[in-house]
């Protein structure tokens, strides 16, 4: 078992700090309200990873919306993605001529987002797009690009505001690089 001392030991530096994302959110969520005016979207959160990030940003969109969740990974424990896909819990909304804005903690490889905009837009909703905490770029195995990006991150491991190792380090009030030390045998 981990504990909250042992976690911040584990960090080798921060990446951004707990009052950067909280700025960077509220500037993004502004943006949205903006942009989504006049209409009432449906926020799509993939767990688990997006829920602090998804609870903040929810309050920062100043507009009607409604709330869902669903729970697709491609991650089983490791710290690289499996590539393969399990499916775990479907949204409960009907998204038929709606907006759709989906939530995600981290865009990295890409295939996850991918394949739930591909099941999405077979819904026939009438538009579909994606905010993303951290976008890491240089792990894109897919044609894909967020909407909105709270912040573009360098390769690395990063843990903390819901991002984990082996299901820890999510309630970290930052994100931070995990060491290597920590998931390397």
């Amino acid at each position: 078992m981990i504990d909250k001392f042992d976690m911040l030991k584990d960090i080798e530096r921060v990446l951004v700090s707990e009052e950067e994302i909280h700025a960077r959110i509220k500037e993004v969520g502004a943006q949205i309200a903006k942009d989504y005016a006049g209409k009432c979207p449906i926020l799509v959160g993939v767990l688990k990873g997006v829920v602090p990030f998804y609870a903040e940003m929810s309050q920062a969109i100043a507009i009607p919306l409604q709330e869902d969740f669903m729970c697709i990974t491609s991650f089983e424990g490791g710290t690289q993605s499996t590539g393969k896909l399990t499916f775990r819990k479907d949204i409960d909304h009907d998204i038929e001529g709606r907006d759709v804005l989906i939530l995600e903690d981290i865009i990295d490889s890409g295939s996850t987002l991918k394949l739930i905009m591909e099941i999405f837009k077979e819904r026939n909703p009438n538009s579909v797009k994606i905010c993303t905490l951290l976008d890491k770029p240089s792990g894109r195995k897919v044609e894909l690009t967020p909407d909105y990006t709270c912040f573009t991150i360098p390769a690395a491991f990063v843990v903390g505001y819901g991002l984990d190792y082996d299901d820890y380090y999510r309630n970290l009030p930052f994100v931070g690089v995990l060491k290597p030390s920590v998931y390397q045998d």
